[in-house]
């Protein structure tokens, strides 16, 4: 056999190899679509499956989630009761506290300005001047003083009393002396005297001097003992 013949073979069998075949669709066009449509409800099928499972999935964890809710509910309920159960106990503490506030409010506003006479007393005695002795004392709280005479000045600290001394001393300069003491007194201000008279007692060696003198009184004086606390 001739080679170009087997060639010429060749070819013409791969172009009909090549060639299209053509397609004939025997089925009928309503098996078609219902087949077709079988797939489509197929397909369906599994979204509304694929919900319903997604949907009871919600519902579970939703329940779960009210069920836990409801559960710390009924417990924050049952610790309320068992709190004002407690509370209702100690009301009568309470009670008794209100009261005892109530009567330091009171004393507080009966006591704010007490002064310790005792103290004071107690105090100069050990202070008055070894020439000077006292006749008589006298104090008397509220209200202002001014020494008699004295024009008030706006420097002058506020009075809540006087206190009055009568006395005799051996010199003036000894009722000067005495003057210092009252003035260096805690809660004293402006101390003056308001005479001072030289006195021959019949027989007497010696003269001396009957005066009297006087200060005023500052809330210094005041014991602040029922006075309320800062941040009380």
């Amino acid at each position: 056999m001739s080679p170009f013949k087997t060639s010429a073979s060749t070819a013409g069998a791969t172009a009909v190899s090549d060639r299209v075949m053509p397609s004939v669709n025997l089925m009928p066009p309503e098996i078609a679509e219902a087949a077709k449509f079988r797939r489509f409800q197929l397909a369906m099928g599994a979204a509304v499956a694929g919900a319903v499972v997604i949907v009871g999935a919600l519902y579970v964890h939703a329940h779960s989630g009210v069920s836990s809710a409801q559960t710390e509910l009924d417990s924050a309920k049952a610790q309320q009761t068992a709190l004002q159960g407690q509370l209702s106990k100690l009301q009568s503490v309470q009670d008794v506290y209100n009261r005892v506030a109530s009567q330091q409010a009171m004393l507080s506003q009966a006591m704010s300005s007490e002064i310790r006479w005792s103290y004071y007393l107690n105090d100069l005695s050990l202070k008055v001047p070894d020439n000077v002795w006292m006749n008589s004392i006298t104090a008397s709280e509220g209200g202002s003083s001014t020494t008699p005479g004295a024009t008030p000045s706006p420097l002058t600290t506020p009075s809540i009393g006087t206190i009055t001394f009568t006395g005799s001393a051996f010199t003036h300069d000894d009722v000067a002396t005495w003057l210092d003491v009252l003035a260096k007194e805690r809660g004293f201000d402006s101390a003056y005297f308001t005479n001072s008279t030289e006195v021959h007692p019949p027989g007497a060696k010696k003269t001396f001097f009957n005066f009297t003198s006087s200060a005023n009184l500052t809330d210094a004086a005041e014991s602040g003992r029922y006075a309320p606390k800062a941040g009380s």
